[in-house]
């Protein structure tokens, strides 16, 4: 099940496309997942759980951005806010920290 704050964030990456292509190629999916968070997520788990090929899917997108977000969400606090989520997801893991993030949040806010 899709939560409100990943609905928002796919509706302003990708318009819900889950082909979609965007940053020169670089991200791709319904939430533009770059490779390097793939690798990341891998990483978290402590095994290859995910494929490049991952991406394409609406459901191992969320379930990578639940991974991502909660593994670097919860060096701001817990319970983590959808603030800190949309922002660990466009600026990494000091996202949170990024004046740039701010403007990405206010997007995915409207939509919320």
């Amino acid at each position: 099940m899709l939560s409100i704050l990943f609905a928002a964030i796919v509706s302003i990456e990708s318009g819900g496309n889950c082909l979609a292509v965007g940053d020169n190629g670089k991200a791709v999916g319904p939430a533009q997942i770059w490779e390097i968070t793939v690798r990341d997520c891998n990483r978290i788990l402590g095994e290859p759980v995910f494929r490049m090929e991952d991406r394409f899917s609406l459901a191992k997108s969320k379930q990578m951005f639940d991974i991502y977000t909660t593994h670097y969400g919860k060096r701001y606090g817990m319970p983590i806010s959808d603030e800190v989520r949309a922002k660990v997801w466009n600026g990494g893991p000091t996202g949170p920290n990024k004046q740039t993030t701010q403007k990405y949040w206010n997007k995915i806010k409207a939509k919320l």
